[in-house]
Order: structure tokens, then C-alpha cells, then sequence
């Protein structure tokens, strides 16, 4: 288990904070993020980033942008500047349909993780008498 830091997620589970920020999950909630919105900002993806996070580990800004621009890259995202509104000029991303794709692959492959995680679970607590696991072909 990580060492637990002064994090604020509480006791009721333990954190991952200590296991560091897994960079490569930010990617599949920028997608997400974009799908539900239609197009966002970087301030505002940064603002709810949080509540679609894949770990308890904060997602720094600098790791949003550096997502968004391979997104944009690799051609799962395009971006616009807005100079219309009141205030400095702001870049604006909108989801392709080769990025919608992207987000079903990475649907596809969370789906498969987290069932893989779910059997790894039931194995360690059955082998550390935590609780009984069912056997099965799959685990």
C-alpha cells in the first residue's frame, strides 16, 4: 500500500497519491471531458478535471496542456484561438470524430483494466485472508 501523505482524502480509503500522477490517464478524461462539453478551454477542462480523475493523484495544468497538444497532433482534437469575448484571447478545443473513436478505444481498454484490477483485488484478498474469492476461468 502507499504511504499515506497529507493528501485530504481522508481514512476511508487509501490514497494513491503516493503512487504519483499517472500522466497517460489524462488523456482519456480530456476526451471525455470534450465529448460531454462540445468544446472547452484549457482553465476550464483544468477545473474539472478533478472529478473525472482516474486516480486520487492531482493532474497538474502543465500535464493538461502537453495532453491536449499530442491530442491535437495526433488529430483527436483542433483547437481555435477565441478573441471575441472580453479578455485575452483564449484557445478553444473541440473533439474530431477520429478523437470520439479514441475515446471508445479508451473506453475499451479502462473496461478491460478494471476488470483485471477487480480480479487482481479478489486474489490478494483471499490470499491475505481478507475475504473469500470465487473462483473463476477468467482469474
Amino acid at each position: 500500500m502507499p504511504r499515506r501523505k497529507k493528501c485530504g482524502h481522508g481514512r476511508d480509503y487509501p490514497c494513491t497519491c503516493a503512487m504519483g500522477n499517472l500522466y497517460r490517464f489524462v488523456e482519456p478524461v480530456v476526451l471525455l471531458l470534450l465529448k460531454k462539453k462540445g468544446h472547452s478551454y484549457g482553465y476550464d477542462l483544468g477545473n474539472d478535471l478533478h472529478e473525472h480523475a482516474l486516480t486520487d493523484a492531482a493532474i497538474e495544468r502543465a500535464a493538461l496542456y502537453r495532453t491536449l497538444r499530442a491530442l491535437e497532433v495526433n488529430g483527436n482534437v483542433v483547437s481555435e484561438w477565441e478573441t471575441d469575448k472580453v479578455g485575452p484571447a483564449r484557445r478553444v478545443y473541440k473533439l474530431t470524430r477520429q478523437g470520439e473513436e479514441h475515446l471508445r478505444e479508451w473506453a475499451a481498454v479502462l473496461d478491460h483494466v478494471g476488470k483485471s484490477m477487480g480480479r487482481f483485488v479478489k486474489v490478494t484478498r483471499a490470499l491475505t485472508g481478507e475475504g473469500p474469492v470465487a473462483r473463476s476461468k477468467s482469474a
